[in-house]
């Protein structure tokens, strides 16, 4: 798989989300070691991921990345609709917007740079339905 379409937070995040991730399917087994391997190990080891059942309905329980098995959790709590949790150990969690594959690249490409906008306030949901209304209304996703 090609480098994924990621985007983090510079520093310390103020905001609910920690970036963003645009993957370019929804097979979560193909997609996640890709983005794992894409972090800096300086963020530690993946071993847990929480995923929207809604968006990863599919999702298998484990998936395997290089050097180690990476479990999945499924949740179906709204606040956590569109985002996925990375857990790493002792050294943090990192709570990321998750773009959905199909998403125009002009939407996506403001929803990547404002989730990692260390002073947005929006969460997930809120920031795809502004994308999606402004889709809908035919204006400039940046204008959000």
């Amino acid at each position: 798989m090609p480098l994924p379409r990621l985007t983090l937070t510079p520093d310390a995040s103020h905001g609910p989300l920690d970036g963003a991730w645009w993957p370019r399917c929804d097979a979560l087994e193909l997609e996640l070691p890709a983005l794992v391997g894409a972090l800096d190990p300086g963020l530690g080891t993946v071993t847990r991921v929480t995923v929207d059942t809604a968006a990863w309905p599919d999702a298998p329980r484990t998936v395997l990345a290089p050097g180690h098995v990476i479990e999945v959790a499924l949740s179906d709590v709204d606040a956590e609709a569109h985002a996925i949790t990375l857990d790493c150990g002792t050294v943090g969690r990192w709570e990321l917007l998750v773009v959905p594959p199909g998403e125009p690249a002009d939407a996506a490409t403001w929803l990547l740079t404002t989730a990692s906008d260390p002073w947005n306030a929006l969460t997930a949901p809120h920031m795809l339905a502004l994308a999606e209304a402004n889709r809908e209304n035919g204006a400039d996703p940046g204008s959000v």
